[in-house]
């Protein structure tokens, strides 16, 4: 029945905003009353229809109950757990966090850590820097070349140790196996957790004065700074 009338129901309806195609139960019963009341009385409606429609009514009044429940119950479930993660993400104050991504944000700090990952031991290693006009301002061939999570500390210098200035950067690492093939490598950086901000966009983490969303946390540990594997580029 539904189907049948809503292409009428703007006709009877002057209120209904224009190109209307969906009813709700109030417009549902609206349209029955009308219906009713501009049946002809020689030929009105059979008790039988009358009462499918009004199984339909009742039909449509409870799925519009249970969707109204399930918004108040998915709703409800948000807060709850957008809580939790609060609390939770609070206790990764001062933990050591592996971070997603080959950018790096320069804006004040003494250094940063970066990382890479190799599948197996390598012959020739890479590590370049670009600013973010993608120029090259730094080229590294002495960092860990053994298998596994390895660590490079830069610190903000160039080829010729001058500081550069605040800004954007990126790094990658170039690899070759001991049979002169191309890896590929992925790249990550490191970082202790100083602080923990709510945000409108969600929480994020403060790691060397740059803010990360928990999406850019691939790992955490309680590690100190120092590491075996890291190296560090100063002069």
């Amino acid at each position: 029945m539904v189907n049948g009338v809503n292409n009428t129901y703007e006709t009877w309806n002057p209120d209904s905003p224009k190109g209307k195609s969906v009813l709700g139960k109030d417009d549902f019963m609206k349209l029955m009353l009308n219906q009713l009341k501009h049946q002809d009385p020689l030929n009105p409606m059979e008790n039988t229809e009358f009462s499918a429609q009004l199984a339909q009514f009742t039909s449509l009044e409870q799925l519009s109950n249970m969707n109204k429940t399930l918004e108040s119950s998915i709703e409800a479930n948000f807060l709850l757990t957008q809580s939790i993660n609060n609390t939770m993400t609070a206790n990764l104050i001062g933990k050591e966090a592996k971070l997603t991504g080959n950018s790096i944000n320069f804006n004040g700090q003494k250094d940063v850590t970066l990382g890479y990952t190799l599948p197996v031991e390598v012959k020739d290693l890479t590590i370049k820097i670009f600013d973010q006009n993608g120029k090259l301002v730094r080229t590294v061939e002495n960092a860990s070349k053994n298998t596994g999570d390895q660590r490079f500390k830069w610190d903000f210098t160039d080829d010729n140790g001058n500081k550069l200035p605040q800004g954007n950067y990126s790094f990658e690492v170039s690899a070759k196996d001991f049979k002169g093939e191309d890896l590929t490598i992925p790249t990550f950086k490191f970082g202790f957790i100083d602080s923990v901000k709510f945000t409108d966009q969600g929480t994020k983490v403060i790691s060397n004065n740059v803010e990360y969303i928990l999406s850019d946390i691939i790992e955490i540990s309680g590690g100190t700074s120092s590491s075996n594997n890291e190296k560090d580029s100063g002069r």
